[in-house]
C-alpha cells in the first residue's frame, strides 16, 4: 500500500498523538473508552510558516520530530492511511518537550 504524502499549509502542523501507558488507579484498570486522549504528540510535518500582509513568511518554531504539548480540544482529527492524526495551528501548541 502506498503511503500518502501530506504537507500542511501556512502555519499548520501535522501531529501524531503519543500513547500513554495503561492507567492503573487504586488497583483498577481504566478501560480505553474512559481514558482521556493524550495531550502530547510528535510533530510529523510542518507548513512553510505564517505570512504577513506584505507577503513575508515567518518560519515556525516547531519542527518535524519535536515532541509537543497541546490543549485538550486543540486541532482537527483526521485519518490518513488508516492512522489518526491532528492538524493544528502553531498557536495551539503550548510548548515543546525536551528530554
Amino acid at each position: 500500500m502506498a503511503k500518502t504524502k501530506f504537507t500542511p499549509l501556512h502555519d499548520r502542523i501535522l501531529v501524531r498523538r503519543l500513547e500513554e501507558g495503561e492507567s492503573v488507579r487504586g488497583g483498577i484498570i481504566i478501560p480505553d473508552s474512559a481514558k482521556e486522549k493524550p495531550q502530547q504528540g510528535e510533530v510529523i510535518a510542518v507548513g512553510k510558516g505564517k505570512s504577513n500582509d506584505e507577503g513575508k513568511v515567518f518560519p515556525l518554531d516547531v519542527k518535524a520530530a519535536d515532541t509537543i504539548l497541546f490543549g485538550k480540544y486543540s486541532g482537527t482529527e483526521i485519518k490518513l492511511d488508516g492512522e489518526e492524526f491532528l492538524i493544528m495551528r502553531e498557536e495551539e501548541v503550548l510548548g515543546i518537550v525536551k528530554k
